[in-house]
């Protein structure tokens, strides 16, 4: 551990130096860039260069690849405002900062590769994870939200708009992410899409079987005719209580999901921190026959274990 400590020393050293040079003691002011180039000349740093190789690089890579696990549609569907270059750039750099420390955890040892692969790995999981946890908010807000939605919906039906005025209404006036969906519901009918396929398509995005009720019953409306504002009242009653009801299924189940969770992170956090603290504890593990039998029947079962205790806490509604 010493080297790890002399490494340590090291960049505090180099923190140090760059605080005094650039912060305290800065140098001394020079003639402006602007000033220094010619005029309609943009300066590229070699970092800026480099990083434009690299982005274009990607961009090319993911176009072969059009539903890629951090392609547009998922970073769309997630709310992230980036692009899937860039995302998979930062996603890339964050594998390698993990991968640092995990060599610097196991230095002088052949944990290090271990270790240095294993964080490395951790990189794309978190990002995956990260996408999944914001897709699933945006999907409870919008089934949250919709009861209230499709109460403005029908207000603005009943002053005398049109359908699709009353659906861009909301997407100006709602929140989020109601108003960015409906933005798309609207943007897609500009140009020509069928208005219902639109409001399916939202519907199958958001995995909301309310707002694909709604769907239904609009079109079914435009075919036939009728007060849609009446139809859309009660739309929104039966999905006020369709949530009340998911509340309390929610709520009762809070103690089962919370458990769940713990007994899923509990094991493989313990593994992390005995390994870190002391990795030559499971040293037999990776070097012996029953030790790597040990551990495939190990993550056996703690797969099954997931999938069992998944689907025990989930109440379908």
């Amino acid at each position: 551990m010493s080297a790890v400590y002399v490494l340590g020393l090291l960049a505090a050293l180099f923190a140090l130096l760059a605080l005094v040079v650039f912060v305290i003691a800065p140098p001394a002011p020079r003639v402006a860039l602007d000033r220094r180039l010619a005029p309609g000349t943009q300066y590229e740093s070699r970092l800026t260069r480099a990083t434009n190789r690299t982005v274009r690089t990607i961009e090319k890579t993911m176009r072969r690849r059009e539903r890629g696990a951090f392609g547009e549609e998922s970073l769309e569907l997630a709310g992230v405002r980036m692009q899937p270059s860039a995302f998979v750039l930062v996603t890339f750099s964050i594998s390698a900062l993990l991968a640092a420390i995990g060599v610097l955890i196991g230095f002088g040892t052949w944990w290090s590769l271990v270790l240095g692969l294993l964080f490395a790995c951790l990189g794309p999981l978190f990002a995956r994870l990260y996408l999944a946890l914001r897709v699933s908010s945006r999907r409870s807000k919008f089934a949250e939200q919709l009861d209230d939605t499709m109460q403005l919906l029908a207000g603005n039906l009943r002053a005398g708009h049109g359908l699709v005025q009353a659906i861009d209404s909301v997407a100006r006036d709602g929140d989020a992410p109601t108003s960015e969906e409906f933005a798309r519901v609207v943007n897609q009918s500009r140009i020509g899409r069928d208005l219902n396929d639109a409001l399916t398509d939202t519907a199958e995005r958001m995995q909301s079987d309310d707002f694909k009720w709604a769907a239904q019953a609009i079109a079914i409306n435009r075919a036939t005719g009728g007060n849609l504002a009446e139809v859309l009242y009660g739309v929104a009653a039966t999905i006020r209580e369709r949530n009340e009801i998911r509340l309390k299924v929610k709520s009762l189940s809070a103690e089962g999901r919370l458990s769940a969770t713990i007994l899923l992170i509990l094991p493989v956090a313990v593994f992390l921190g005995v390994l870190i603290i002391q990795p030559s504890y499971f040293e037999p593990f990776f070097t012996t026959l029953f030790g790597w039998i040990a551990l495939v029947v190990a993550g056996v079962l703690m797969i099954v274990g997931v999938v069992w205790m998944l689907a025990a806490v989930r109440v379908r509604f």
